[in-house]
């Protein structure tokens, strides 16, 4: 993380719950289903899915506690590295999809003037 981002950041949490309560239930009520341990996906995966998305977001928070959290599920370094492969590929495949709506723009702009 850079200096603008600090690790104890995580720590206003609870100031943040605080200040819209509702919102934050809510918030907190759907992260604790989607890390249950007794779905149809095993935790373990749920971690490997979750660093992945994390990785395409690039939210330095949370792959720090995804990274932790794989980990502990019992991640190899072998998984992490292809999760990140993964992610890789798909932030730049929707790169690539966002091009052909470019292309079609493009012709639509050209075609108009």
């Amino acid at each position: 993380m850079t200096d603008y981002q600090r690790r104890s950041d995580i720590t206003a949490v609870p100031t943040l719950l605080a200040l819209a309560a509702r919102e934050g239930e809510t918030f907190l009520a759907f992260n604790h289903a989607v890390e249950r341990e007794d779905g149809a996906i095993p935790r373990k995966y749920r971690e490997l899915i979750a660093l992945g998305v994390a990785l395409t977001t690039q939210c330095s928070y949370c792959i720090d506690v995804h990274t932790r959290q794989a980990h502990a599920q019992g991640v190899t370094k072998e998984e992490l590295a292809e999760v990140a492969f993964i992610a890789a590929a798909v932030r730049a495949g929707g790169a690539l999809a966002h091009s052909l709506m470019a292309l079609r723009l493009f012709d639509a702009e050209s075609k108009s003037g």
